[in-house]
């Protein structure tokens, strides 16, 4: 399955062990996961800002995602899709990757559950669909 991970769950995973980095590692191992340089960029400023990682693991951590992902340019996504415009970038990254799913804590993108052909889930319900 091609899947989208937003940035608070590929911190969360970096900044404890939890469910969503189970969920990271189930995605690793089993899934493709589909990402953005905007969402790399996001994830960079809030692992050194939310987590204040050194500057060099968080460049580490950067390298580690470019190799282990398959990175697209977002396609651009109508203002009514979502109100967030960050959100639309990532929306956009979901369906320029062709993912089946994007997992995500932001309720703004949960509300919608589904965009064209993405499912839209927390990590929960995620984990809830593996083990069905």
């Amino acid at each position: 399955m091609r899947v989208v991970l937003d940035t608070n769950i590929i911190i969360a995973a970096f900044a404890a062990h939890g469910l969503c980095s189970e969920v990271f590692e189930v995605c690793l191992t089993s899934h493709t996961i589909v990402m953005s340089e905007h969402i790399l960029s996001e994830v960079e400023r809030g692992l050194i800002k939310k987590i204040h990682l050194p500057k060099n693991i968080t460049a580490s951590i950067m390298d580690y995602l470019r190799n282990i992902t398959e990175i697209f340019k977002p396609q651009p996504i109508k203002g009514s899709a979502c109100r967030d415009i960050e959100d639309r970038k990532i929306i956009g990254a979901a369906i320029s990757g062709n993912a089946h799913l994007m997992i995500t804590g932001d309720n703004d993108l949960l509300t919608l559950k589904k965009f064209m052909k993405t499912d839209i889930v927390t990590p929960r319900e995620f984990w809830s669909r593996l083990r069905k």
